[in-house]
């Protein structure tokens, strides 16, 4: 008998149509002879609801009291799928992320899981119960209450699945798995039946938003096996595992060049005019950036001339404000000559382990580009990424263009 590890997002547990559903699915997997956790996230639009609420009744909600809040989207889901599993005659006990043992950093709003202590998981495993967890959360070493951020519950089940040993984690969504570009972008989509850890790496912190960045950098580094499959279909999806170690050299040639087409309009570039170019202020400026907790992504510097350069970088939508706070201080300490903000930018970035062995990826793809007319303002590579900034408008076109001209459309 194994045991498997079951996510199901806010959509899969929308409407208690839904739950029971998910419940049906949870007991005939239990009946089929696997031990069952499942993590659940807060119904539907939960925990947007709650966000606009606390804003109604404050300015500035403070973090500790945003977690406490917002982690009661995901004790509705737990409690209500407990009930659900219950009635279909499978015995059942639900967990908030604390009492699933769960503990993380005191960073609120964007906690690290540091521990998974799951006892008491496996002891309601061991006496034949399905364990359902509150996603999203878990306590801190002061012993608050914490969220894991955006797509923490993929995190928590992650997390659960590598403490518990499970012989895979399932993330159920309402997509069938991993596609080639984004279906609603690219019609001729093709679902992938398999994706390396550090291809959906590259996906997921590129614009895939199938699965959150720390589940999959969880799921890496203790080689959990994550199955994303669909809740509404419950057909095969697609399967993110270590890279075969060995492959041989055929089969490396062989290889699918790009796995996907990411597109990514969430970001603003920023650039900083005619900074000194002399050692230590890249320094001054990402130091003071990450102080004021703004992550930087891709980061570019202009050739220098006459002793000054321009040094452009981009950052979440979201922080641009903050970081128009944070640049006026900079450009002071830096005795640059300003800085300027483009909110009208997105990202297209091409994804794939063939890559490494096949050149002339770089090249094509800017073809490509140039001849539908589309401007690179910014670029960034790595061993199988390579990423383009463009103008937000250009950004569709260019996801269908490129995923027609690496050969991703479908057969």
């Amino acid at each position: 008998m194994g045991l498997l590890v079951q996510k199901f997002g806010g959509s899969s547990v929308a409407d208690p149509d839904r739950i029971r559903a998910v419940a049906d699915h949870l007991v005939r997997t239990r009946r089929e002879g696997s031990d069952v956790v499942a993590v659940v996230s807060a119904m539907g639009k939960t925990t947007d609801d709650l966000v606009r609420l606390a804003g109604d009744v404050a300015r500035h909600p403070g973090g500790r009291e945003m977690d406490m809040l917002l982690t009661a989207g995901e004790r509705i889901s737990m409690a209500l799928l407990s009930m659900a599993v219950e009635d279909l005659g499978q015995p059942a006990v639900s967990f908030t992320g604390s009492q699933a043992g769960i503990v993380t950093d005191t960073d609120h709003g964007k906690a690290k899981i540091i521990e998974v202590r799951g006892d008491r998981i496996r002891a309601a495993v061991s006496e034949g119960k399905v364990a359902i967890v509150a996603g999203f959360q878990g306590v801190s070493t002061s012993l608050d209450i914490t969220t894991l951020g955006r797509g923490g519950s993929d995190t928590t089940a992650v997390a659960l699945a590598a403490a518990l040993g499970a012989d895979a984690c399932e993330i159920y969504t309402d997509v069938e798995g991993v596609y080639t570009a984004d279906p609603r972008i690219v019609p001729t989509a093709r679902k992938l039946a398999r994706v390396s850890f550090d291809e959906m790496l590259e996906m997921a912190a590129t614009g895939g938003r199938v699965l959150a960045l720390r589940s999959v950098e969880f799921a890496r580094n203790h080689n959990v096996k994550v199955h994303v499959r669909s809740s509404f279909t419950w057909a095969p999806g697609t399967w993110i595992t270590e890279e075969d170690a060995e492959m041989d050299a055929v089969e490396a040639m062989e290889q699918a060049i790009i796995s996907g087409v990411t597109h990514d309009t969430g970001e603003a570039k920023v650039t900083i005019e005619r900074v000194p170019d002399r050692p230590g202020i890249a320094a001054t400026i990402f130091r003071d950036l990450a102080e004021a907790g703004i992550n930087v992504d891709m980061i570019v510097q202009n050739v220098s001339s006459a002793g000054h350069t321009d040094i452009s970088f981009t950052v979440p939508r979201p922080d641009v404000d903050r970081t128009a706070r944070c640049m006026e201080k900079i450009v002071v300490d830096t005795e640059a000559i300003g800085f300027a903000t483009d909110e009208h930018i997105g990202r297209v970035s091409l994804v794939g382990a063939g890559m490494k062995t096949h050149p002339g990826i770089a090249a094509r793809m800017f073809e490509t580009l140039a001849s539908e007319g589309v401007n690179i303002e910014m670029i960034s590579t790595s061993t199988i990424r390579i990423s383009c900034v463009l103008a937000e408008d250009d950004v569709e076109r260019a996801v269908r263009s490129l995923h027609a001209a690496f050969g991703l459309d479908k057969e």
